[in-house]
C-alpha cells in the first residue's frame, strides 16, 4: 500500500471539503448580507399619501412673500396672470424620511410620468418625517409654460389638476414618483370652495414596480 498517495488523496479530499464550506459559508453571509441590506434600506422608505383632514393646518411661504395656509386633506391654490402657487397638505405614511426633489404637472390621468431629470426642481429643501404631516409645495412663475396652462386650462374647466411629485429618502435613493389629483370638493360652509387631494398612482424609480 502506497502512504504517500494515500496521505496526498486524504489532503486532497481535506482541501475539498474546506473549500466546499468556506463557498456555502461564503454564500450564506452574501445572502444575510442581501436581507440585512434590504430590511436596512426598507427602513428608510417613504411613501407620500394625502393627510387626513383632522390633521393641523400648515402656513407655508413662497420666495415671492406670499402665504398660503392650507388644511389637512386638502390643497390650496391661487392663480393670476404671472404665476401659480399651490400647496398640498400630505402625510408620509413609510418608514423612512421622504426627501421632496421636485414636481411635474400631467396632462392626462393616462399620461406615463415624466423622466426625473425633466422634473422641476424645489428652490428649498422640504422634508416629511414619517408618520408626520408635511407639504408639497408648486410654483409655476412662467405664464408661457406648458405647466401654467395645464393648471389654467383644467382649472377653468372644473377638472382636476394632475401633480406628480418625485421623492426620495434621506440617503438619495429608492426615488418615488406619487401622482397626486387636485379637484373642488364639499365645502364646511355655503359659498366656499375647497380643494381635495387623492392620489392615483405610485411609480418606484429605483426599485422594481409595486405592481406587474
Amino acid at each position: 500500500m502506497d502512504w504517500a498517495v494515500i496521505a496526498d488523496f486524504g489532503t486532497a479530499i481535506g482541501t475539498l471539503v474546506l473549500a466546499i464550506a468556506t463557498f456555502s459559508a461564503t454564500r450564506s453571509a452574501t445572502r444575510s448580507a442581501r436581507f440585512a441590506e434590504r430590511a436596512l434600506m426598507e427602513g428608510l422608505r417613504p411613501l407620500l399619501l394625502p393627510s387626513n383632514f383632522g390633521d393641523e393646518t400648515q402656513k407655508v411661504h413662497f420666495i415671492d412673500g406670499r402665504w398660503l395656509v392650507v388644511k389637512g386633506g386638502r390643497a390650496t391654490m391661487t392663480i393670476d396672470e404671472q404665476a401659480v402657487a399651490l400647496v398640498l397638505s400630505v402625510r408620509n405614511v413609510g418608514s423612512g424620511l421622504a426627501v421632496l426633489h421636485g414636481w411635474s404637472i400631467a396632462a392626462s390621468p393616462r399620461d406615463a410620468p415624466a423622466a426625473p431629470e425633466d422634473f422641476h426642481r424645489l428652490t428649498r429643501d422640504i422634508y416629511v418625517s414619517t408618520s408626520y404631516v408635511g407639504f408639497v409645495q408648486v410654483a409655476i412663475r412662467d405664464a408661457q409654460s406648458d405647466a401654467y396652462r395645464e393648471v389654467v386650462d383644467h382649472v377653468a374647466n372644473g377638472e382636476y389638476v394632475l401633480v406628480d411629485v418625485l421623492y426620495g429618502d434621506a440617503e438619495g435613493s429608492q426615488r418615488v414618483i406619487t401622482r397626486f389629483s387636485v379637484s373642488k370638493g364639499p365645502a364646511e360652509h355655503p359659498g366656499d370652495e375647497e380643494l381635495f387631494i387623492n392620489v392615483s398612482r405610485h411609480w418606484n424609480i429605483d426599485l422594481p414596480a409595486p405592481r406587474r
